[in-house]
């Protein structure tokens, strides 16, 4: 089974590669663009045996920082 976990920092959180970004699409003539968060995503392939549960735990205790950070699992059809 394919799952990408979605991780992004929560709100009030700096986000300096989303500044630097931001930056960099300005000095390139892009206008009209607000705001840059950015986030990162993470791709498993993992046994249909793994519950949401387990997911869950991997994101807690690995994939994600749970003080700056949020998540979203997508179990992706193949």
């Amino acid at each position: 089974m394919k799952v990408r976990v979605h991780v992004s920092l929560k709100p009030g959180v700096l986000d300096p590669q989303g500044r630097a970004i931001h930056h960099s699409l300005e000095g390139l003539g892009f206008s009209g663009v607000n705001e840059v968060r950015a986030g990162r995503l993470i791709e498993l392939d993992v046994a249909d045996s793994v519950t949401d549960e387990a997911l869950d735990d991997m994101c807690r205790k690995l994939l994600a920082n749970m003080v700056i950070e949020n998540y979203r699992i997508e179990k992706v059809a193949t």
